[in-house]
């Protein structure tokens, strides 16, 4: 399905997963690197020489690498890894890999004759001592895009967990009664949500996680009108739990009142509390890029769940920048009128003819019903 079809709508700002870039110019450079040996004045023994004690020096330094974070986790073998050293030692290096390569380059290098007067030994050594030296300046430590990469594919963020907590510990089990709800409402409050577009839950995410315990603190604008009926169930021992969501009143520049169901993303909460807490070690620039991945996996979620389709429309926005004290009502108005953007949402047919209604929820709506069995213009000056 389709973003508009699913409720949401991709924000600029979001960033989508890595691909494959780095692994395909790494083809690239090999090809080229191989090219320019092919043309190499030098012997081929040489070359090969050459290229088998690089590879050779490579592995060396995983291996002395592997071997020094080990020394470190030894000493937490009964609480990380179950009093297995051999689990320990896996954790730190692949060895059945890297050892293997090791050995069969090692071989390899023995084989072929020597243009060097050092020693095997003596090679060994400065290969161990090259990388050691860059292991102690910090110089072979990952980038901080590969470590986001290596975070992201493994879904180590904590925005991944806190997507799927919202996703499974909320949205799952109000967004399938949610339709329902609605329409016990409006038996309620003469039919106060009109438009069946607009019956989803409008979930607001701000990119800088600060949001208000009453929407109307953060435009004034914005006014509580009541409640849904509650949804209860029994939920991690607590018996009839119970779970509701606010209809708001949003008003245009007209002053026109514009109804939906609104409310923040609860688990942004968390990400904001953590920059705030110097003990979480969350800068402000993390608890960003933590938002934008939250507010792209819980889509992910979200488009693939048959259960929660057409109940919701993710709001991302980002006011930080903004001076306008009515940009948040102005955001959800526009939300609003891209779910309308069909001029006749339902078309049914009733006795003694055919019955439509238009919804617009930004522009007053008119129902015009006709005796004729002509159509007529729904235009109100019939010209």
């Amino acid at each position: 399905m389709s973003h508009e079809e699913n409720g949401s709508q991709p924000h600029s700002s979001i960033p989508r997963r890595r691909g494959n870039w780095a692994q395909h110019a790494s083809y690239f450079f090999f090809a080229l690197c191989a090219l320019i040996l092919c043309f190499t004045e030098y012997s081929p023994h040489h070359v090969a020489q050459c290229l088998i004690t690089h590879f050779v020096a490579l592995q060396v330094g995983v291996l002395s690498k592997g071997i020094c974070t080990f020394t470190e986790e030894v000493h937490h073998v009964s609480a990380r890894y179950h009093g297995k050293y051999l689990r320990a030692l896996n954790a730190c290096l692949d060895f059945r890999r890297h050892g293997l390569l090791l050995l069969l380059c090692w071989a390899a290098y023995s084989l072929l004759p020597k243009e060097s007067g050092l020693p095997s030994c003596l090679n060994l050594s400065l290969m161990c001592l090259c990388h050691l030296l860059a292991t102690i300046f910090g110089l072979q430590n990952p980038s901080a895009a590969e470590l986001s990469e290596i975070c992201e594919r493994n879904n180590l963020n904590v925005a991944y967990g806190l997507a799927w907590s919202y996703y499974i510990g909320y949205l799952k089990i109000i967004l399938p009664h949610f339709k329902n709800s609605i329409t016990v409402f409006n038996e309620c409050n003469n039919f106060l949500l009109k438009c069946k577009k607009t019956w989803k839950l409008h979930i607001l995410i701000p990119l800088n996680c600060e949001m208000y315990e009453n929407l109307g603190k953060a435009d004034s604008r914005i006014q509580f009108i009541n409640n849904l009926p509650e949804v209860t169930m029994d939920q991690a021992g607590i018996k009839r739990r119970s779970y509701k969501n606010s209809v708001y009143g949003v008003l245009d520049e007209n002053q026109k009142m514009h109804c939906c169901v609104v409310e923040y993303a609860t688990p942004l909460q968390s990400l904001y509390a953590m920059s705030q807490d110097d003990s979480a070690a969350f800068s402000r620039q993390t608890r960003l890029e933590q938002a934008k991945l939250f507010c792209r996996t819980l889509e992910e979620i979200l488009e693939k769940s048959k259960e929660c389709s057409g109940c919701y429309q993710l709001i991302v926005y980002d006011d930080s920048g903004e001076n306008d004290k009515h940009f948040l009502s102005k955001e959800i108005l526009r939300h609003l009128a891209q779910q309308d953007q069909e001029e006749y949402a339902m078309c049914e047919k009733e006795e003694g003819g055919i019955h439509t209604q238009r919804c617009m929820p930004l522009e007053e709506t008119e129902l015009l019903i006709s005796d004729s069995d002509q159509p007529l213009s729904l235009r109100s000056d019939s010209c």
